[in-house]
Formats: C-alpha cells, structure tokens, sequence
C-alpha cells in the first residue's frame, strides 16, 4: 500500500509518499510559507533532481494539488496517476481524551478534533485544514487522523490528575495529556524488534531528546507516565523550553517585576532551555562545540541536561518496578554519544551501564549497552512518518 502521510502546520505542509509494505519513502517535501504568494515548495523524489521553487500557495487545497501534481508530473512524478495513492495519513497534534488510538477520519471526528482546539489552539486548526483540503482534492481516497497524544491514553488517573481541585479536570479537562506519542510508540516497537523480544514482555523508558523533549515509561506496551503534561513545556529542559519550574517563580516575576501573561509565556517557551542557561544557543550542537572549548555556561546546560534525564530515568524505573531496556532517540538522542555518556554515568545500580566504544556513534539503531549491564540500552532513530504509514495501513486494511 502506498500512502500519502500529511503533517499540516500553523503554514507549512511536511509530507512524504511511503510505500508501506517496503517500509520505503518514494517522495517527500515540504511547502513553506502557506498563504503567501512567495511560498516555498521543496521535493525530493532520489534519483531525480530536487526541485525548489518559490510561487503562490494562499491556502491548503492549493498546496496539496501542487503536491498532487508534482508525484505524477514526468519529470518529477513516482507514480503514474492518483489512484497509486491507496490513502492518507494525518499527523493531529491533540485528540483530548477522545482518541486512544488512530481513526479513520470521518465527520464526527473532525468534530471531536474541533473540540479539542482549545487544548491546542496553534495546532489542531491548521491540522483540520489540511485534513479538509486533502478530502476537497483526494474525495474517493481513505483518511486516517494518528494523534500525538493517543499513546498516552493509557496513563492510569494517578499520573494523569494534577493536585488541583478536582473541578478543574472535571469541567475544564486539565489534566497530563502527553505528546510525542507516535514517536514513543515507534521506537518502543522497533526496539523491541530488534531485541528480538515481545513487547509485552518488557519494561521500558524512552528518552525521546530533541530541541522538544518528553520521556515516557512504557509498562509492557502501555505508555504508564510521560513528562510533558498539558501543554508541552513541562518536564525536560529543551532548546528553548524551561521544563520543569517552581510556578512560585513565576508568580513572584508576575507580583515583583509586572510580568503579563504574554512575558511569562514567552520566558517559558522561547527564552529558556539550552539557550537561557548558556546564552548563546538553543542548539544543542553548538553548546556542545562551546563546552569542549571551556564555555563555563555551555557546559553548565549540558549538566542541566543530562541531571535531569537521569531524575526521569530513576523516578520512572520506580513507576515500572524495574528496568528492561532504555531507549534514546530523536536529534539529540540519536546524535549526541556526549549526553548520551552524561545521562548514563554512575547508573550501574540500575543497571544501566554503557560501553564507550559502541557510543561512538550517530544517527543508527544499534544497542550501546555494556557487555555486564542488566538494562539493555539502545538508540533508535525515529520517525513519525513511518509510524503514521503503518497506522493508516492497519485501519485501513482492517476496515477492508
């Protein structure tokens, strides 16, 4: 089955053709800049050239016809008409607590996804954009919405309900979603794949560490507790997101220094992280380069970093009741051997234990574990798009 997967943003459109059974991409691109007559339109279909071009694009349908053509076209094209595309997969960022698993879209599902766009207000217009704008160009083809937060449906109500009254959950649905939830997923199952073990045998914790950051224990297939919460700042410190914080700190700047709601926010979400603890960089390559160079503040959020991946880790070997497998993944995961050693060091009464000369790597699947260690730890590239392809292929196989 070949599918188109879509992951439609605030004004971008990220998209890849995979051909599901191969586990292999036949094109992807990106169209930049959604509603402008100078958006960009970016495709790569190897061993063809790849094209780059600005020109108008003022709304979705106008894009996804673009990438329509483009997969057809001679000179670009991978298949030799639309009815090659057997169907569609949507990347939806918030399914509430309406969705724990994937869904072939129908009406009451984009009303359920509407619903939930007050708990995610930059995300889900624009994924229901796309999603209308594929159904307008693609009308006879099957739909599947994959959410980021379904995953974690499986949190049990004592890691999910914050201490608040209770009220606020009940009417207001505050409560720990969780995201990322396709690439946990992804690399949980590879992962276990690769053991060559069932994973419904094994007690995991994913490290999925990029310039967004969530780690999630997995209790036998099931997502049991993840550290983003209800929105996605919580938890990890990222790039540019704080993590976890004192909300005491934030009260005294709102009390002492005039802070609006506006400069909370964007101290949280664009000023912190990697790039407010060592001024320099949300980059994780480059407060790297600057801590090998002797940058004291550099350094500094490398140790941030890592400390609190490692409070993770332990609190939730104590949610699982023990320790299978540890998984690292996504950019930083997969490409940094340094925090990769930093987040393990000293870990041996867990069983944690890495070999240095098998960390001396980037961006493969390959197990790092020491030879003595009890908890096979491993690093997995992800990829969400794969995930969403194999999702939309199950629905809709099983639907027939």
């Amino acid at each position: 089955m070949k599918v188109l997967v879509l992951n439609s943003g605030s004004s971008s459109i990220k998209f890849q053709l995979i051909d599901v059974e191969r586990e292999t991409v036949m094109a992807k691109g990106l169209i930049e800049r959604v509603g402008f007559d100078d958006a960009i339109f970016s495709y790569q279909a190897p061993p063809k050239e790849k094209i780059k071009q600005r020109r108008p694009i003022l709304d979705y349908q106008t894009g996804i016809h673009l990438i329509k053509e483009t997969l057809v076209a001679p000179q670009s094209g991978v298949i030799r008409d639309m009815s090659q595309i057997e169907a569609v997969g949507h990347r939806i960022v918030h399914g509430g607590e309406d969705f724990s698993d994937s869904v072939i879209i129908n009406d009451d599902v984009i009303r359920s996804v509407e619903k939930n766009i007050e708990l995610a207000p930059l995300h889900n217009p624009p994924n229901l954009l796309g999603i209308q704008a594929a159904r307008a160009e693609l009308p006879n083809v099957p739909m599947v919405g994959v959410f980021d937060t379904a995953f974690h449906q499986t949190l049990p109500e004592r890691a999910f309900v914050y201490a608040l009254p209770y009220s606020y959950y009940e009417e207001k649905r505050i409560r720990r979603f969780g995201f990322h939830g396709t690439s946990h997923q992804y690399v949980a199952q590879r992962a276990a794949e690769f053991l060559n073990q069932q994973l419904k045998d094994l007690r995991m914790i994913t490290l999925h560490l990029g310039n967004g950051c969530s780690i999630t224990a997995i209790d036998r297939g099931n997502s049991v507790d993840t550290s983003l919460g209800f929105g996605t700042m919580c938890g990890m410190p990222m790039g540019t997101r704080a993590g976890d914080v004192d909300p005491a700190i934030l009260l005294y700047l709102q009390e002492q220094e005039g802070f609006s709601a506006a400069d909370v926010q964007r101290l949280l979400y664009k000023e912190s992280g990697m790039l407010g603890i060592s001024g320099v960089s949300p980059d994780m390559r480059e407060v790297e380069d600057l801590a090998a160079e002797g940058h004291p503040r550099a350094r500094l959020a490398l140790e941030v970093f890592a400390y609190a991946a490692r409070k993770y880790i332990g609190a939730y070997a104590a949610v699982l009741g023990g320790l299978d497998v540890l998984v690292f993944t996504a950019g930083v995961g997969e490409n940094s051997p340094i925090l990769r050693e930093m987040i393990c060091r000293d870990m041996d009464f867990l069983g944690i234990s890495i070999d240095s000369e098998k960390n001396d790597f980037k961006g493969k699947l390959r197990e790092i574990s020491a030879p003595s260690a009890r908890v096979r730890t491993l690093v997995v590239p992800t990829n969400e798009e794969l995930m969403i392809a194999k999702e939309t292929f199950r629905l809709v196989s099983e639907a027939g």
